[in-house]
């Protein structure tokens, strides 16, 4: 396991929440999403995962029950990328003791790009919408917790993180930082699952906004998307990854990068269990749209790096 600090002091946290709080927000709306490893060739599978440990689950912890259908858990994570602008990625709290886990992509974490540590100003808005940009407020992120495999030697099969957060701040007035509570307090988490057989079927959650092969854009990225189909095993090529796991949806890469799969997904409570997270999409029939997300499998290892995380308190930034 890696540990990777973010913003390990109060007054580094308090200077990111301002970056991107400041000026009614300016930074986070003229984030673009993040256009990385978006794509990969692949080739759907009909052979079976075998998991190398016994199944775990964690339960989910239901959250508020706004107007809308969709999960309070699910948001963006932003953060600046190796060409100096801002960026996003999606990104959804977890279940944990402290209440400050949020899952995603380790590559909306990590600057794969010019591989010299995390990508900086990581911070988390669940909720958001161009409508209500901060409606839980912003979580700074502390720090974050990888698979050595994939910062040592960019493994995709351990392409996921798991980041503690700071409670939740919202700004006022200028400069002024006031604190909204505990993630998980305010927005709920999802529950987990690692080493389960393929799931029939998963509901992915993302704010999908680049376009297909053929140039059509489906997706603006300005709001929360959800789509429902069948998993199964694949072989890819593009990146190194061993036994990556897809999904039936039609999501273009940019800005799906860390979307959550729920398997046992509730309509009515709005939670399920963590089993996958979008790393890259493909077009497996060759007609020039996507129609499959990629996931690394969630086995012993994933498990491991969670553990890993729950350890770590944060505390408040303001």
């Amino acid at each position: 396991m890696l540990a990777v600090p973010l913003a390990p002091t109060l007054t580094a946290a308090q200077q990111v929440a301002r970056f991107w709080l400041a000026d009614g927000a300016v930074n986070l709306r003229n984030a673009t999403p993040y256009n990385i490893w978006t794509a990969v060739s692949g080739e759907r599978l009909s052979t079976d995962i075998v998991p190398d440990g016994l199944p775990t689950s964690l339960p989910p912890v239901e959250g508020p029950s706004p107007e809308g259908s969709m999960p309070t858990t699910l948001g963006k994570v932003f953060f600046i990328g190796s060409d100096l602008q801002p960026h996003w990625c999606t990104g959804t709290a977890v279940q944990s003791p402290y209440r400050n886990i949020v899952a995603t992509a380790a590559h909306c974490l990590l600057d794969v790009e010019a591989p010299a540590g995390p990508l900086t100003k990581w911070v988390f808005v669940p909720g958001y919408s161009e409508e209500s940009v901060t409606p839980f407020g912003l979580y700074v992120g502390k720090q974050a917790v990888v698979h050595y495999d994939f910062d040592d030697i960019r493994d995709y099969d351990r392409d996921y993180a798991f980041i503690n957060v700071y409670s939740g701040v919202v700004s006022p007035a200028p400069d002024v930082l006031t604190n909204v509570g505990r993630l998980v307090d305010n927005v709920g988490a999802q529950g987990l699952a690692f080493n389960r057989p393929l799931a029939p079927t998963a509901d992915v959650f993302g704010y999908p906004a680049g376009p297909n092969p053929d140039g059509s854009q489906p997706y603006t990225g300005e709001t929360l998307e959800q789509s429902t189909g069948s998993t199964f095993t694949m072989d890819v090529t593009g990146f190194h990854a061993d036994r990556p796991i897809g999904v039936d949806s039609p999501f273009t890469g940019e800005g799906s990068l860390g979307s959550p799969w729920l398997t046992d997904y509730s309509a009515d409570s709005r939670t399920g269990y963590l089993n996958g997270i979008t790393i890259s999409v493909s077009d497996t029939d060759g007609d020039d749209r996507y129609d499959t997300g990629v996931s690394s499998y969630f086995d012993t290892e994933s498990y491991a790096v969670y553990r890993a995380a729950i350890k770590n308190w944060t505390g408040q930034i303001a």
